[in-house]
């Protein structure tokens, strides 16, 4: 999956948004400031695929970051802004940044921006696979032993989080929270339900007794040993 470097002096952003990017797969490395962030990017063997990039850091600027950033290669850049500041907005972009997003924002959002510009640069080509199940994360599909499953986009958020998660048992709070907002519809412990036994029906040789998603009595499911 995608490293993405992290740019941001406020710890508990950092904290927040490492947490949440790596549960969807991300690999993520955080520095405060202009100095660290300049000195990672001149390193050869980092292999980032993006740059999240805050405007304001206590030490240096995100400017200087994006600036050096486009003067020596081809790497994306995301700016996170203070809501309403136009100005960041329109010097970013003028400096070449792919795109801004406002804080506060949902990290959903910034994690379906982020996918859209890693495919405008042919970086997101991550592939997951487990017993015949394979997903192409940067096409959005998914086949089993070579066929196409269609699944619906909660199916296949839903889907895609138990892949990310292998061998960890998910209780149904966590499902929630993953599956919450996604395509505009609201998602409630009974339409998880049906949810799980939808895509079971969809990937499981047997859905009455399912050897991929699993479940977990008064625990929750878990994808794998």
């Amino acid at each position: 999956m995608a490293h993405i470097l992290l740019v941001e002096d406020d710890k508990g952003i950092v904290a927040n948004l490492t947490e949440f990017l790596q549960k969807e797969g991300f690999t993520i490395t955080s520095v405060d400031g202009q100095g660290k962030a300049l000195a990672l990017l001149e390193e050869a063997n980092t292999g980032f695929d993006l740059v999240l990039l805050d405007v304001s850091l206590a030490e240096g600027n995100g400017f200087a970051v994006c600036r050096a950033v486009k003067a020596n290669g081809d790497l994306p850049v995301i700016f996170l802004t203070a809501s309403g500041d136009e100005y960041s907005v329109v010097t970013g972009l003028d400096l070449g940044a792919d795109d801004y997003i406002a804080k506060p924002f949902r990290p959903r959002e910034l994690v379906s921006r982020i996918h859209n510009i890693l495919r405008r640069y042919g970086k997101a080509n991550a592939l997951l696979e487990y017993q015949g199940l394979s997903v192409d994360m940067g096409r959005g599909a998914v086949s089993k032993d070579g066929q196409e499953v269609v699944l619906s986009a909660l199916e296949y958020r839903l889907l895609l989080y138990f892949m990310n998660h292998k061998g960890i048992i998910l209780s149904r709070g966590q499902l929630l929270d993953a599956l919450w907002d996604m395509a505009g519809e609201f998602v409630n412990d009974n339409t998880l339900t049906v949810y799980i036994k939808r895509l079971r029906e969809k990937i499981e040789d047997d859905p009455q007794s399912p050897k991929m998603i699993k479940t977990v009595r008064g625990m929750g499911y878990r994808m794998g040993e």
